[in-house]
């Protein structure tokens, strides 16, 4: 049976990201979408005319019967609040990145998911990036070695502010580039090495007018003796590699992005017969100083994400993102947090405590 699935929020999020890959998915159909927007009602309709267009997520409440599954791409203060009332309505739910606000508000989540039985799936798609991938199966198969250290940028060169909650001062919206980009990279971190010990942040707002972080580097210990090097800034007119991985046999760097999100926002999806693959041109160097050659990118694959979530719903498959992990991410976000303000170096939230 094809699972059916309710969008709620058709900004970026949802119009680029979460609805062409749900589509892209077999076992899944694009049920409804949430949205109260004129334009992006049309939107909808022009692009998913099988999908019904509900005004406002009580209209979704008064009929759970008819979905298998919400997906909550809303404002990030938002994510909470829509997430408890789906679970507490019966349905399980995916949310994007961040989670939550805080730790706490994660975990009081998972506390309800755990009380009704029901999957909290965290969308953080850039563990399918394909430069991410190669990173894993380079780390997996011991081409590099004992990993050393891992450094990992999203950089960009954006000097004018665009206005919107994502420039937001207020806690409450989790604005600013280390809960944007950051969850991401510290996602990435945790997913290869596990949750680090330490965590040492510098944190500035660099952009005239600006209120919210723009500029961030975080340093992670992992108990692997891994060191973790990430950087996110707004305000780079000069791109450093995305990858950087060091380890005791070899190196592994690469450039540029992950190309699926440009993919999509072109109106392209995964059902494409080349989805996800990188050119030549791109690929980084695998090897040393003396003796290095390029290490093709793994295809980017976003679309396993949404497969995985219909395998987990399916009872087939535990989820494709653990809730637990990107509660260790805005631990370690808070880690950072008060390592900036604090000029120290920080141990996150233990599990358990």
């Amino acid at each position: 049976m094809t699972l059916r699935v309710a969008l709620i929020g058709y900004g970026t999020g949802g119009a680029v990201f979460h609805a062409p890959l749900i589509s892209s998915v077999p076992e899944l159909r694009l049920a409804a979408v949430v949205t109260g927007n004129p334009e992006r009602q049309a939107a909808v309709r022009k692009r998913h005319p099988d999908a019904k267009v509900l005004d406002s997520p009580d209209r979704l409440w008064g009929s759970t019967g008819e979905y298998d599954l919400v997906v909550v791409t809303a404002p990030n203060r938002q994510h909470v609040p829509l997430a408890r009332t789906a679970l507490t309505s019966g349905l399980p739910v995916v949310v994007d990145k961040p989670v939550a606000a805080t730790a706490a508000d994660a975990r009081s989540l998972a506390a309800l998911s755990a009380v009704r039985g029901l999957p909290v799936i965290p969308f953080h798609n850039r563990r399918w990036d394909g430069d991410f991938r190669t990173v894993a199966r380079l780390a997996a198969t011991g081409a590099l070695g004992a990993i050393q250290r891992f450094e990992s940028r999203f950089e960009r060169w954006r000097p004018t502010i665009k206005p919107g909650w994502k420039e937001s001062a207020d806690p409450r919206d989790a604005g600013g580039i280390l809960f944007d980009l950051g969850s991401h990279l510290v996602d990435q971190a945790i997913a290869l090495f596990g949750r680090p010990s330490r965590v040492y942040a510098e944190i500035e707002v660099r952009r005239p007018g600006a209120v919210a972080a723009d500029d961030v580097f975080l340093a992670l210990a992992h108990p692997n003796g891994v060191r973790s090097h990430l950087w996110m800034s707004a305000t780079a007119a000069q791109l450093g590699p995305r990858f950087r991985v060091l380890g005791d046999r070899a190196a592994y760097t690469v450039h540029g992005m992950d190309g699926q999100e440009d993919a999509l926002r072109a109106g392209r999806t995964p059902r494409e017969e080349d989805w996800g693959r990188m050119p030549p041109e791109t690929h980084g160097l695998l090897g040393t100083v003396d003796d290095a050659r390029p290490e093709p990118t793994e295809p980017g694959a976003y679309q396993d994400f949404y497969a995985g979530v219909a395998r987990t719903l399916r009872g087939e498959a535990p989820p494709p993102v653990t809730l637990a992990d990107a509660i260790a991410g805005l631990d370690v976000i808070e880690a950072a947090l008060r390592s900036a303000r604090e000029g120290t170096i920080v141990a996150p939230h233990a599990p358990g405590h």
